[in-house]
């Protein structure tokens, strides 16, 4: 089997799936990247046996059909450091030959026929997302999720659909993130009675494979498993076991005070406040008076800090305190200059931070004994 291709395309669609191979594993085959030509067409595979990707390789003259097993750290490790614009493949029955301009390397091949199966989209009926969408919906939540949990849910993003709109959740008990942005139904795609919950691995890997913020993304659900194609690239992933909490039942609706307050100034205050925290003594005091936001910490060897920032704020005086961690992780998804609300109830209660284009946050307040 030969084949000649861009080295740039090659090298991009082999990151992509690289993304997915896992480093540490008791299949070794696993490690290694399947290459598939057919039909003039050629395709990179790989699966870490939950999560599967497939992306096809675009500008290639193939001379003949085959399959081969790349060894993924070796081949990229070439491909980052060849120069020249094009590189051709020959795999033979014991090795890989990667040629290009006048470079030569020769790679041992395995069986290509233990690799596991990764599923195509082969589906008809789906729900259509803009790639700008999809992408603001992961970045909003992604960071809320809690991969180390016990409770194995929380370490994914639970997505529910309605024929107009698909809405993204995350949480780690501490705080939750939950954002929603437009859909389209391809047929009659089924609503799940059970909102599923993808992992945070695979919605990665489908962040990094969006391509323009125009472009439409196809999401098909199904019993066991959701299958994602966007591009020339597909991503099917097992769903994540366990139940979901009912996070409509933690968001407070109504609040002692509201602040209206701009993303830029305020991320600048929680930075420098942050300066003075450790991880035995992570809290900031935040404190609410009026015309005026005063952030505090506190650390032991450390010292302390006072941060002020003038806010839109007449009313009563409230005082609590937060990880900056997780208020800092709401305001870097946001643009800058964008503008949200600051909602709080008292010290012991949850505050829910908001904006206009459908995205809540909702964040547990620490002990003042911290």
């Amino acid at each position: 089997m030969q084949l000649t291709c861009q080295r740039a395309s090659l090298t991009s669609a082999f990151q992509t799936v690289a993304g997915v191979v896992p480093s540490r594993t008791t299949k070794d085959i696993l490690k290694n990247v399947k290459l598939q030509v057919a039909g003039g067409k050629a395709t990179l595979i790989g699966t870490d046996s939950e999560i599967g990707l497939r992306c096809d390789v675009p500008d290639v003259v193939a001379e003949s059909s085959g399959e081969a097993l790349l060894p993924t750290a070796r081949v990229l490790s070439v491909l980052r450091e060849l120069t020249d614009d094009v590189v051709k493949l020959e795999v033979t029955s014991d090795a890989i030959w990667i040629r290009c301009g006048y470079s030569e390397f020769r790679l041992s091949a395995e069986d290509p026929a233990d690799f596991p199966p990764v599923a195509t989209f082969g589906d008809e009926e789906y729900f259509v997302l803009t790639a700008a969408t999809l992408r603001q919906l992961i970045r909003r939540t992604i960071f809320a999720t809690d991969t180390e949990s016990t409770r194995y849910a929380l370490g994914g993003i639970q997505i529910e659909f309605t024929p107009e709109r698909a809405t993204f959740a995350a949480t780690d008990s501490r705080r939750l993130a939950v954002v929603s942005g437009e859909c389209k139904v391809v047929g009659s795609a089924p609503l799940p009675a059970s909102p599923p919950v993808v992992p945070s691995k695979a919605m990665t890997l489908i962040e990094r494979s969006l391509g323009d913020a125009e472009s439409e993304v196809h999401i098909a659900i199904h019993a066991n498993d959701i299958a994602v194609r966007t591009g020339t690239t597909t991503i099917t992933s097992q769903l994540v076991q366990g139940r979901f909490p009912d996070w409509r039942k933690v968001v407070p609706t109504s609040f002692s005070a509201k602040i209206d307050m701009v993303v830029a100034p305020f991320y600048g205050a929680i930075r420098q406040a942050m300066i003075v925290t450790s991880e035995e003594s992570r809290g900031v005091d935040f404190t609410f008076t009026k015309g005026t936001l005063r952030l505090s910490s506190q650390a032991a060897d450390i010292g302390q800090s006072k941060v002020e920032l003038p806010i839109a704020y007449d009313g009563e005086e409230v005082k609590i305190t937060f990880d900056p961690r997780y208020v800092a992780d709401f305001l870097k998804s946001l643009d800058t200059g964008a503008q949200f609300r600051f909602q709080l109830i008292s010290h012991e209660d949850p505050a829910v931070l908001t904006t206009e284009d459908h995205y809540t946050y909702v964040i547990m307040p620490l002990s003042r004994d911290r």
